[in-house]
C-alpha cells in the first residue's frame, strides 16, 4: 500500500489551501472528500460572488473560547496575502463596502484558482471516512473505498453547516479519538425564530441597530414568515444568547419626533407619523390603529416610541444547521499549536478551517480563516 506524505479530509477551501502549500513543497498528498466536487460552500458563497476576505480581519471578529487562537495564522497569511493571490490569479473583482471583497463574476473564480493551485494531486471523491488509526508513526484511514496510509493527517472536514452541501463530524470524532476535547456545537450566521412578530412582516427589510450585551450591531435585518433573518440578525446568531435588543430607527430622536408631531398635526394618525420613518406594514404592526397622534397621552408615545428604538427580543433561537453558515463550536483549540495548526496530543496530525471551534463574522471573515489556516497547516505538515 502506498504511504502519502499527507492525506486530507475535505477539499474545501483550507484543504485546498493547504494542498497547494504542500504541492509546492513536492510532497505527496492525497485529498478524501465525501462529495462529488470541490469547494462546495465556496461555489455558493456570497451569493454565487464569493466574499473571499475582509481587510479587517483581526481576532476581535472571530467567536469560540480562544478567538485569540487566530492571530498567528492570520499574521502568517494575511487578507492582502488573500487579496495578492486573487490578482496573481488575475480574478476580477470588487469592494463592495471598505475592505470587504467579492468576486466581480463568479465564486467559481475562487475554486477553479485553487484547484490550479494543487495540480494534479489526487483526489478521492465519493469517499467517506469510516475510522483513522495510527500504527508506527503511520495513519491509516478507513473508508467505504479502502484504506489510505500517510505519514501527516489534515483534518479539513468543516463544521456541520449547510447540510444541504454534504457535511459530517467525522473531524471532530477522528479528534475525539486522539483526546482533543469537543465544544458543544450551535448554528450561526443565520435566521432567528421569534414569536415576537407578525408573519405578515414577512420580506420587509429595514437597516436596524441590535445591541446584546455591550456589542453593537449596525447592518440590515429581514422580516420571515417565522422571525427574522438578514445580515444583522446573521451577526447577531453569533452570540450565544437568546436576548438581545432592537432599534428599528438608529438614527432617529423617536421620542421627540413623536411628540413634536402631536403639538404640531395631532389631527394625523400615529400610525402615518411613524410610516414617514418605518415601513408601512411595520408601522401598522408597532402602533396597533390609526388613532390620531393627538388622543394619546406623552407617556404612551413613549412607550410606542420604546417599541420602536428598544425593542427586547427574549426568545431568539437560530433556525438551524440546514441554513447556517458557519458551526460555533467543534474542536477545542487548547491542544492545538496556534503556529502550526499541529496538535500537541498526536504529532503529525492537524486541523484547518471550521472545524475548530473558531468561526468568524459576516464579510469574509471565514474564508480567510479557511485560507490562512490551511496555509499554516499546509507549510508544517
Amino acid at each position: 500500500m502506498k504511504t502519502y506524505d499527507v492525506i486530507i479530509i475535505g477539499a474545501g477551501a483550507g484543504g485546498l489551501k493547504a494542498t497547494a502549500e504542500l504541492h509546492a513543497r513536492k510532497k505527496s498528498v492525497l485529498i478524501i472528500d465525501m462529495g462529488d466536487k470541490p469547494a462546495r460552500k465556496v461555489a455558493i458563497s456570497g451569493g454565487g460572488k464569493c466574499n473571499f476576505t475582509n481587510l479587517a480581519a483581526d481576532y476581535t471578529h472571530y467567536f469560540g473560547k480562544n478567538p485569540n487562537f487566530v492571530r498567528s495564522a492570520l499574521a502568517q497569511f494575511s487578507p492582502n496575502d488573500t487579496l495578492n493571490w486573487v490578482k496573481k490569479h488575475k480574478i476580477k473583482y470588487y469592494e463592495k463596502e471598505p475592505g470587504r471583497f467579492f468576486c466581480a463574476d463568479s465564486a467559481i473564480d475562487i475554486v477553479n484558482a485553487l484547484m490550479d493551485d494543487i495540480g494534479n494531486t489526487e483526489i478521492k471523491y465519493n469517499t467517506v471516512v469510516k475510522d483513522v488509526v495510527k500504527d508506527d508513526d503511520i495513519f491509516t484511514i478507513k473508508t467505504n473505498h479502502g484504506e489510505f496510509q500517510s505519514k501527516s493527517l489534515i483534518i479539513a472536514s468543516g463544521g456541520v453547516s449547510w447540510e444541504t452541501v454534504g457535511v459530517s463530524n467525522i473531524g471532530h470524532i477522528i479528534a475525539k479519538k486522539f483526546g482533543h476535547k469537543i465544544e458543544p456545537i450551535r448554528p450561526a450566521l443565520c435566521a432567528i425564530k421569534t414569536k415576537h412578530f407578525s408573519a405578515d412582516l414577512a420580506g420587509i427589510s429595514l437597516p436596524v441597530e441590535i445591541k446584546i450585551n455591550k456589542h453593537v450591531i449596525r447592518d440590515d435585518l429581514l422580516f420571515t414568515h417565522f422571525g427574522i433573518g438578514g445580515p444583522a440578525t446573521y451577526r447577531a446568531s453569533l452570540f450565544d444568547t437568546h436576548k438581545f435588543t432592537i432599534n428599528f430607527a438608529p438614527d432617529l430622536n423617536v421620542p421627540e419626533l413623536l411628540l413634536n408631531a402631536k403639538r404640531t398635526n395631532g389631527k394625523r394618525s400615529l400610525t402615518n407619523v411613524v410610516a414617514e420613518f418605518l415601513p408601512q406594514k411595520l408601522a401598522r404592526f408597532v402602533c396597533g390603529d390609526t388613532t390620531n397622534i393627538a388622543d394619546y397621552k406623552d407617556s404612551q408615545i413613549n412607550e410606542i416610541a420604546k417599541h420602536i428604538t428598544q425593542l427586547d427580543i427574549d426568545d431568539a433561537k437560530p433556525i438551524g444547521f440546514q441554513s447556517a453558515e458557519v458551526t460555533i463550536g467543534g474542536i477545542s483549540t487548547d491542544k492545538i499549536s496556534s503556529k502550526t495548526m499541529e496538535s500537541t496530543l498526536c504529532p503529525r496530525l492537524y486541523f484547518v478551517g471550521e472545524v475548530m471551534d473558531i468561526a468568524g463574522d459576516l464579510g469574509g471573515f471565514n474564508l480567510q480563516w479557511a485560507f490562512s489556516s490551511g496555509f499554516v497547516a499546509g507549510n508544517n505538515a
